[in-house]
């Protein structure tokens, strides 16, 4: 009986996503009579207000690890897992400046995500290319995490009754379902259902948990002092060496990293302007005051559902709301882990797809042969019809790829996500400073992407990260923006006749009313 209530609920909720993600788009499925295209897909027609870039925005803080992994590292190590809370509060901050940059650099040459502004920076189609290549890499590992964590989360709130294939089967279906269809302005429709039950679920959690087991937060919190000191200080309990050092370089190098992210940097270009970024980070990190809740209830399962080790440590949260709530109340919680992890995997996917769909296989002519030219690549058709057509499908087969590893290899992505993170940070000399100091060239952006990340990936992958104490990105990134810096000075230096409104993003772009002052229309895309 408890596993047909809870996962009629859940059921019910799946179908409320998938109706929500097609509603999104209604209306919307056309441009001055044309198809809509890549940019009201894969951008949300850059139309979306303040509350709907807030709560996409916010699944990239309130994703599976939220309700998984964030009571699990409090779980088994305490402390450290508040770095989690550091860095994205110090990356809102960045983003305060650096969202409107973006979103201000974007629409002034008709651009739709890194690739198109790195390849557009440095007119080097090839270069978009290679880096949507690097950035599948380390986003397919994210979207593995997300299938597993909705398989983990189906299978425990159905009391088993849904085996974890079939879950994470389904977890596949419903994003691929509403993503291919409605793109980012379907995300967002879904992250309203998604963060309402998060804000309802954490905030009863957090109440109902130290007042049923504990009798309330003073003896909860008396307990884990008396009886767990070593999980309130770094470097925590059993971390394996995440002290200060490490705390503070991975939140540097962390929220440098979560700027220039391809998912997050979606959300900067589905703005309607500038100012809703800025309120947007304002607001942003209030709602992240909320991963205290998990992190907490990790430490409490230490006394309600002791010796948990490795993976099923990550259970700690959802063994405590089994074993005390109601099947329907188990249903919710579930939910909004699941919508947890769907939204930002809908994300994830949607922004492989345009990254594939504009640089890699929409800069080959005879793929794209007839539409070139018939409509702006921005618009609905031509050019740009075709690249949204690519997007889906490539959303697709990325979906499929990560699916099908979950199934037969999950070991290749978790090593691969052990350089996700560090290795993304790699991009941030490439892209942040090339916008804003014209000196830095083509040669020296490659040669500081290619030393940074080959150390990373030896530094992590040969078990030496925390190096010296550090976060391994930190040190690549170090060395990044040192030989950029070297190749900028002792290199060649190739002729660019533009103009520096073309190549940089110049403060002037992005006023306080969020309308670029820069007249005429937008550049065309770069095309090889």
């Amino acid at each position: 009986m408890n596993a047909a209530v809870s996962t009629a609920v859940f059921g019910g909720f799946m179908v409320l996503t998938v109706v929500l993600g097609l509603l999104a788009v209604r209306g919307k499925r056309t441009e001055r009579g044309r198809p809509a295209g890549l940019a009201e897909w894969s951008v949300g027609g850059r139309s979306l207000g303040t509350v709907f870039i807030w709560v996409l925005m916010a699944g990239e803080s309130y994703t599976s690890f939220s309700y998984l992994g964030a009571a699990g590292w409090g779980y088994r190590f305490g402390a450290p897992v508040l770095y989690v809370l550091a860095y994205m509060s110090c990356g809102y901050a960045l983003g305060y400046v650096v969202g409107p940059m973006l979103w201000a650099y974007a629409r002034r040459h008709g651009l739709v995500g890194i690739t198109d502004m790195i390849a557009h920076r440095y007119r080097a189609p090839w270069l978009g290319a290679a880096v949507a290549l690097l950035a599948t890499v380390c986003l397919l590992p994210y979207i593995q995490l997300q299938i597993t964590g909705m398989g983990v989360v189906v299978s425990t709130l159905s009391y088993g009754a849904i085996s974890i294939n079939w879950a994470y089967f389904l977890g596949f279906a419903v994003t691929t379902g509403f993503v291919v269809i409605s793109g980012l302005r379907g995300s967002a429709w879904v992250s309203v259902l998604k963060d309402v039950l998060v804000i309802g679920t954490l905030g009863f959690l957090a109440v109902y948990v130290p007042l049923h087991y504990f009798g309330g937060y003073g003896p909860f919190l008396d307990r884990i002092v008396a009886e767990k000191p070593q999980w309130l200080t770094f470097p925590g309990h059993a971390s394996g060496g995440l002290g200060q050092v490490w705390f503070v370089t991975t939140t540097l190098v962390n929220s440098l990293t979560v700027v220039i992210f391809p998912t997050t940097v979606a959300g900067y270009l589905g703005a309607r302007n500038a100012e809703a970024l800025r309120r947007n980070a304002l607001c942003l990190p209030f709602y992240n005051v909320l991963l205290f809740v998990p992190m907490l209830l990790g430490m409490a399962a230490l006394f309600v559902v002791p010796g948990l080790a490795g993976a099923d440590s990550d259970l700690a949260l959802f063994k405590m709301v089994v074993d005390s709530l109601p099947a329907w109340a188990v249903g919710l919680v579930g939910v909004a882990a699941a919508l947890s992890s769907i939204v930002p995997m809908a994300v994830f996917m949607l922004v492989i797809g345009t990254m594939w769909g504009r640089s890699v296989l929409g800069a080959i002519p005879r793929l794209n042969k007839g539409a070139a030219g018939a409509a702006p690549a921005d618009g609905g058709g031509g050019t740009g019809g075709r690249q949204k057509l690519w997007s889906q499908l490539v959303v697709v087969v990325a979906g499929a790829l990560a699916l099908l590893l979950t199934y037969t290899a999950p070991e290749t992505l978790v090593r691969l996500s052990l350089i996700s993170y560090e290795g993304m940070a790699q991009l941030v000399p490439m892209l942040l400073l090339g916008l804003v100091w014209r000196r830095l060239t083509l040669h020296a952006a490659v040669s500081g992407l290619v030393a940074g990340f080959t150390l990373v990936c030896v530094l992590v992958f040969g078990g030496h990260d925390p190096v010296w104490g550090m976060n391994a990105g930190l040190v690549g990134l170090a060395v990044n923006v040192a030989v950029a810096l070297l190749v900028t000075w002792l290199g060649p230096r190739a002729a660019d006749a533009r103009a520096d409104a073309e190549v940089l993003a110049l403060e002037d772009e992005f006023p306080c009313d969020g309308v670029p002052s820069r007249g005429g229309p937008v550049s065309p895309p770069v095309s090889s």
